[in-house]
């Protein structure tokens, strides 16, 4: 069979639903075989950055690999931003882009870049195919490396020369990737070290959800009664209400958890990836670390652990859960649970919605909040907005709620809508951005119209780069360079086919919330002046 034929077949045979991206001369033989799957439907986008998010949240949401396409030269770089923000999180993604023929990649040549050596900086593993007959074996490694803890990208080079040849071998069997979990002995001394603690404190992280130990986790906490705070990416894996949540760290500034890091004499940190907040801004009294993760502890002065569990979460979570080990509870000095609430703006129950009170984000995100289930899933564009979210916005559900934090790049949530439409059809969607990230993949609209999906889209329009204005005003007294000017994004939106709404009201932007909540199949944007 034709090598691109056989390239389609083992991506059937790793259980591939979508493939998002955009077709060019180097991967046409491609585009033909995936035009004969009966399984894969190909999703042509606007701009390869939004096939690579599309494909970021959609592997993030289902727990599979997200596959994105791009050809050579300026297809596959534009993919690069996409890519990074998705290793950088940890969402399993397969890109594979066209690359020049082999007879011409030894000297300068139209569109050539060595894009393998690019991306390397960027993915798990960066390979080109350089015999078509191991494309069985490389489409089945990249599955499994992009699926190992961490999981991350994987990029695969396809030189057009070798797309259309014909080669007799067929896809290789998946396997499951196994689970580890550490010896006794290191079970028995973590107990011990949790013993000797009098005010222990959990730390939870993204990799407590990527490995589906929710349950396992909040065992855990009912069973030590000890107090437990979230990062970006875990937020909902305790419930908002329960007493033993004390929401989210990881903010460089007014990051109201950070006494009680400081009351502590423990840190159990579960799943927690460095790339969400780095140690030195919250442990910066040196504190022991107990470390349970998949991987062992990267080395920092801010991080000195003294216990250690390597492997499967849920496994080890289950192995601490069949232990006798004695409740450690405590609560902080002060009313901080209080304290943060109120900072935060959390559940904000007393919220007038008769009032002019629509300018603030931390409103916003109390009415997206009080119409949301825990099958809503939310998308969050980067901006002082994603800031709101982070402290404010609880989700009911662990994992829906969906942040570019490692990364931490503009433009992710419309594009990000579409992955997460896609892995969830039947289940609420709402993208939160920011006037300067909508705009960056606004054409996606397109996209989400030609596919018939509907979600719901919040323009927060203040016209300018509001976190980039409010850092330049504190450090120099003024700012520069950080505002520009908006289209009339109502008309935008409806030049796409798109509902447009702009409410001027809280109680007007709530019952538009409802009514685009309670219609399927059609997309509304709602511009929210700032």
């Amino acid at each position: 069979m034709k090598a691109t034929d056989l390239l389609v077949q083992c991506l059937e045979n790793e259980g591939v639903e979508y493939v998002f991206g955009i077709m060019g001369k180097e991967t046409l033989d491609l585009i033909d075989s995936l035009s004969k799957s009966k399984q894969i439907q190909f999703v042509n986008v606007r701009h390869e950055q939004g096939a690579a998010f599309m494909a970021d949240v959609y592997g993030r949401l289902t727990k599979k690999v997200g596959v994105c396409l791009a050809t050579l030269g300026p297809g596959a770089t534009n993919l690069l931003t996409g890519i990074a923000s998705a290793n950088l999180d940890h969402s399993p993604v397969v890109a594979i882009t066209g690359q020049a023929g082999l007879e011409r990649q030894h000297q300068e040549s139209h569109q050539y870049l060595d894009i393998v050596k690019i991306f390397e900086p960027a993915t798990k593993w960066s390979v080109q195919i350089k015999d078509s007959q191991t494309i069985a074996k490389i489409i089945r490694k990249a599955f499994r490396v992009a699926q190992m803890e961490k999981p991350g990208v994987v990029l695969i080079e396809l030189p057009e020369n070798l797309a259309s040849q014909m080669i007799p071998t067929k896809p290789l069997a998946v396997t499951p990737i196994p689970k580890s979990i550490p010896i006794s002995q290191a079970i028995e001394d973590a107990r011990t070290l949790i013993g000797h603690s009098q005010r222990p404190l959990i730390i939870v992280g993204n990799g407590v959800i990527r490995q589906e130990a929710e349950a396992e986790l909040c065992t855990f906490v009912e069973n030590l009664k000890s107090p437990v705070i979230h990062s970006f990416m875990a937020k909902g894996i305790l419930p908002k209400n329960d007493p033993l949540n004390y929401f989210t760290f990881g903010f460089k500034k007014n990051d109201e958890v950070l006494p009680m890091i400081g009351q502590s004499d423990l840190l159990i940190v579960v799943g927690f990836d460095f790339v969400e907040s780095a140690p030195k801004d919250w442990n910066k009294k040196m504190l022991p670390v107990l470390h349970i993760d998949p991987l062992p502890a990267e080395i920092d002065e801010h991080y000195p652990v003294k216990g250690e569990l390597v492997g499967d979460l849920k496994e080890i979570l289950q192995a601490l859960n069949k232990l006798d080990m004695h409740s450690k509870p405590w609560a902080p000095m002060g009313n901080l649970k209080e304290q943060i609430r109120t900072a935060y703006q959390i559940d904000q129950g007393n919220l007038d919605l008769k009032g002019n009170q629509l300018r603030t984000i931390e409103n916003i995100l109390t009415v997206v909040e009080k119409n949301s289930t825990e099958k809503t899933t939310i998308i969050s564009d980067v901006g002082v907005h994603k800031m709101s979210i982070a402290r404010t916005y609880q989700p009911v559900k662990a994992g829906r709620l969906i942040i570019s934090n490692g990364l931490a790049s503009m433009g992710i949530a419309i594009p990000g809508s579409i992955g997460a439409k896609l892995a969830c059809p039947d289940e609420p969607v709402i993208c939160i951005t920011g006037d300067g990230g909508a705009l960056m993949n606004i054409s996606e609209l397109e996209t989400a119209q030609r596919l018939g999906l509907s979600f719901i889209v919040i323009v927060l329009n203040n016209g300018s780069l509001k976190l980039e204005e409010q850092m330049m005003v504190e450090k120099f007294g003024h700012s520069y360079g950080a505002s520009f000017g908006n289209p009339d994004f109502v008309q935008l939106a409806e030049s796409f086919g798109v509902k447009g709404v702009r409410p001027t009201q809280l109680d007007e932007f709530e019952q538009v919330l409802k009514d685009a909540l309670s219609r399927d199949g059609e997309i509304t944007l709602i511009d929210v002046q700032m």
